[in-house]
């Protein structure tokens, strides 16, 4: 029963943990594309790792841990390219914990640090260090705090949705209702899709908020189906995390509302394939959402699990593709290796995903494929690109 709402409530904290971590975000100002500290590339590279080991928010219990197992993993993987010296900060999970231990790592010889893991925090610890030219390669998703020294690796809402809005528009789509959580995490989710719709010629009929309880959904699904019916919308973009517990009554509502997949496009700005269970759900066969290159992660998760007899955390990739865009500058002979204008070059890095490559503007660019399901099933409709400047992208 939702009855107390705190379900959904609890769902969507957890959620947030994979989201966005914070949206207020003091500016950090462009160095330059020389920005970033020299290095020796024959001598180790000292690399501070800035995780929350000793959060006490059960969502982040394990993240940390499996963010400094996949930067390891990397490290001994890339030995041959770089040798990286991997030092481990504790951030607490705080914005100033964050900022004191990345001047620490400074002080003590760090050149790149590796982290955090939230967007406050990261925002923080970059602020501290740009005084001294070294540059921050978070985990965070939250294009507000990227710039100046503050790249960020986690995929980004902006690069899922221009991927999505592109093939939709490539499959003849023309217009679209947004469906958008009526939280931090929503609110991006709401403007990436608008931008990157616009961008591809889309019109977008309505955006439609709803807040985290069951009237709150319900009453969105209600107006959405009438846009749908009355205006003829061919897709309905939703923001919202498949792990939210507000998804299965979406896909369930929308389609009772006269929103049906039959005639209408359900497109998920997330990864839906980690809630199989979704998939018996009405509004779910035939929805579009992305994936990385399986192959590759796959690789990964095998390479993960035989080192450390278990399965990685969904973003522990972010730690090990940030090590190997490392090693592989650093492997070329470049003593310029972790400045800006060597991290953002042009053919990216191959990652645990797929291809990604960081912008001049702080955020990431990822190839991504378009899924769908299909009798239960995830089928991939596009293949996610094996290099920039093609298809996808």
């Amino acid at each position: 029963m939702f009855a107390r709402l705190s379900p959904l409530r609890k769902a969507a904290a957890v959620s947030a943990i994979l989201a966005l971590a914070a949206c207020d975000a003091t500016t950090i100002p462009s160095l330059g594309g020389g920005s970033g500290q020299r290095i020796d590339p024959d001598k180790p590279i000292q690399v501070a790792l800035l995780v929350p080991k000793s959060d006490s928010d059960a969502g982040t219990q394990g993240i940390a841990q499996a963010l400094e197992n996949a930067a390891r993993l990397a490290a001994a993987q890339n030995a041959g390219k770089a040798q990286i010296d991997l030092r481990v900060y504790d951030t607490a999970g705080q914005a100033s914990t964050a900022a004191a231990q990345a001047q620490r790592a400074v002080d003590e010889g760090a050149k790149v640090i590796l982290g955090p893991l939230f967007g406050e925090a990261a925002n923080a610890a970059g602020l501290a260090v740009i005084d001294e030219g070294v540059n921050v390669l978070s985990f965070s998703n939250n294009p507000s705090i990227a710039g100046g020294n503050v790249f960020v690796l986690g995929p980004t809402f902006d690069n899922t949705a221009r991927r999505l809005a592109g093939y939709a528009k490539r499959q003849g789509k023309k217009n679209m209702v947004i469906l958008y959580s009526d939280d931090v995490p929503g609110q991006f989710g709401k403007t990436a899709i608008e931008q990157a719709a616009t961008s591809n010629g889309i019109q977008i009929l309505t955006s439609e908020g709803y807040q985290l309880s069951v009237e709150g959904v319900s009453a969105s699904a209600q107006n959405v189906g009438r846009v749908v019916s009355q205006a003829g919308a061919d897709t309905v973009f939703i923001t919202t995390d498949a792990n939210n517990a507000a998804m299965p009554m979406l896909l369930n509502m929308l389609p009772e509302n006269g929103a049906h997949n039959a005639s209408t496009q359900f497109i998920g700005l997330t990864r839906w394939d980690v809630r199989p269970d979704l998939f018996d759900l009405p509004g779910a066969n035939g929805a579009w959402f992305t994936l990385p290159n399986r192959s590759q992660q796959s690789a990964y998760e095998q390479a993960y699990s035989s080192s450390y007899g278990s399965a990685p955390h969904p973003l522990s990739g972010l730690a090990y593709d940030g090590i190997s865009a490392i090693a592989a500058l650093a492997g070329q002979g470049r003593g310029d290796a972790l400045t800006a204008q060597a991290l953002t070059r042009g053919s990216g890095f191959n990652g645990t995903g797929g291809v990604f490559r960081l912008l001049p503007d702080g955020t990431n660019q990822r190839g991504l494929a378009v899924a769908t399901v299909t009798d239960k099933q995830v089928v991939i409709l596009d293949p996610a690109p094996s290099s920039f400047g093609g298809a996808g992208f």
